[in-house]
């Protein structure tokens, strides 16, 4: 029997991609030399400083406004603009204000959480920042079917370490064979949630392969309608 039901948030419940999406559209609209780098690099790009910067803010050892600062400071420099520290600050603030205008859930999300909700307890596993994501949840009106919300910030191990599933499965007053985890990433969900000995499914909307063929892993293509995905995450036949 399915007791709880793990979900990340970023790219599975909250729609981080497009919200990243429009924020560069707006930083790109206001430089030059940004707008002479196609979108697709200049995303890349951004994707990969705020990886290089995340794994130290999480540790504490970088503040949050300086490494959203610095973000910007490499990517204007990897087009070959000029980036002083105001500059770079103007852009980040850019950035910020359009990303929290643009704030949205995955379709289908809400519909899901209230659905399951009904019959399991509900629990947000993800690497990032407590004020961060409780803002996020409460802004898409998520908050409410929240149970346990579990991040790396406050964990100080992130995911695909155990340790965190485990954490927000002890705060669900649950066991591993009883839960379920949904998420995006199958290095970081995935692969976390099975070495957790907790069932997988993964939200893969972009269909892209399986990194690991063959591998009995579920796959969820959109959260909607709600009736699909609730049979299979309640479907323990799979487990």
């Amino acid at each position: 029997m399915i007791r709880a039901v793990l979900f990340d948030l970023d790219d599975t419940l909250f729609d981080h991609r497009g919200c990243a999406r429009a924020a560069l559209a707006a930083v790109q609209a206001g430089h030059e030399g940004l707008r002479a780098m196609p979108f697709d690099r200049l995303e890349r790009s951004h994707a990969e400083f705020l990886e290089e910067l995340h794994g130290d803010v999480m540790l504490g050892r970088v503040p949050l406004e300086v490494a959203r600062i610095e973000r910007f400071r490499r990517l204007l420099g990897a087009a070959g603009v000029p980036a002083s520290d105001e500059v770079a600050a103007d852009t980040a603030s850019t950035y910020r204000e359009t990303y929290r205008t643009a704030r949205r859930a995955v379709a289908g999300a809400p519909a899901l959480l209230a659905a399951v909700k009904r019959r399991a307890l509900v629990g947000i596993v993800s690497n990032n920042l407590l004020d961060e994501q409780q803002d996020k949840l409460r802004t898409c009106g998520l908050d409410a079917f929240v149970d346990a919300l579990v991040v790396s910030e406050e964990a100080k191990v992130s995911k695909p370490h155990p340790a965190i599933f485990q954490l927000a499965l002890d705060r669900l007053h649950t066991q591993p064979a009883e839960a379920v985890m949904v998420g995006d990433s199958w290095s970081v969900d995935i692969a976390g949630a099975r070495a957790a000995g907790i069932r997988a499914i993964w939200f893969n909307p972009a269909g892209a392969p399986a990194p690991e063929p063959g591998t009995a892993i579920p796959e969820l293509r959109t959260l909607e309608p709600v009736e699909p995905a609730i049979r299979m995450i309640f479907d323990t036949h799979r487990h």
